[in-house]
């Protein structure tokens, strides 16, 4: 169990991290109101409540947290030092996940469970949620699922899902979308009947990416790498 000291300094770490690693922050008074930040601390706190078998008021104050932040970081879950939310909007955290240090975690983040249908047979007190190692960045939705191991700085790319283990320093990235190029019109067709199918007088998603400016390249270049 972490001493009261030992946790105000993992609370000024996490202050820290966060003006550290979200350039929109100027000043420290301002990472008060980081809903990662918030959501971290409250956590923090009903870490410590559920170890100390306090668990109803610790499933209170991380209810609390969700409704405020939008974060919902089970109280069993255990996170290291300097993990970052960024934006945190729809982040999940289940509750025998484990988060290591200098992790980050952007918004839609999901470290979950297969389904109560394979989790409901393993036996009790067995591990559900991922183990995520140091240095790991989770990209915008990514998404780990089940008790598995991403080895420490990996990186997993923005929408990527992942259902395995990961070596030390891996690289997962969501699958590259399929480009298609709408038909170019033909002499004498009106342009309302060119567009997407059964909307007369629109572009269409495929015929507008198909015909985009060559800066296009450039964006789906960073869109493959998955850039958040």
């Amino acid at each position: 169990m972490a001493s009261p000291s030992a946790l105000s300094r993992t609370l000024m770490e996490d202050w820290s991290t966060a003006v550290a690693r979200d350039p929109s922050l100027t000043s420290r008074w301002q990472a008060l109101g980081h809903p990662g930040l918030s959501a971290l601390w409250v956590h923090r706190i009903a870490h410590r409540l559920e170890q100390r078998r306090l668990r109803t008021p610790a499933r209170f104050l991380a209810r609390a947290a969700r409704r405020r932040t939008g974060v919902e970081i089970h109280p069993g879950a255990t996170l290291g030092r300097r993990v970052f939310i960024d934006h945190g909007a729809s982040v999940v955290i289940g509750q025998t996940a484990v988060v290591g240090d200098d992790v980050t975690l952007y918004h839609q983040v999901t470290l979950g469970a297969v389904g109560w249908w394979t989790d409901n047979q393993r036996p009790p007190g067995a591990r559900r949620h991922p183990v995520i190692g140091d240095g790991v960045v989770l990209g915008a939705g990514a998404t780990v699922l089940g008790p598995v191991t991403i080895g420490d700085h990996a990186l997993i790319g923005a929408t990527a899902t992942v259902t395995g283990d990961l070596p030390p320093g891996a690289r997962v990235y969501a699958a590259r979308p399929t480009i298609h190029t709408a038909p170019a019109p033909t002499s004498g067709e009106p342009p309302s009947t060119l567009g997407a199918p059964g909307v007369p007088g629109t572009s269409g998603v495929s015929g507008a990416v198909g015909s985009a400016a060559p800066g296009s390249d450039a964006i789906r270049s960073l869109a493959s790498a998955g850039s958040w």
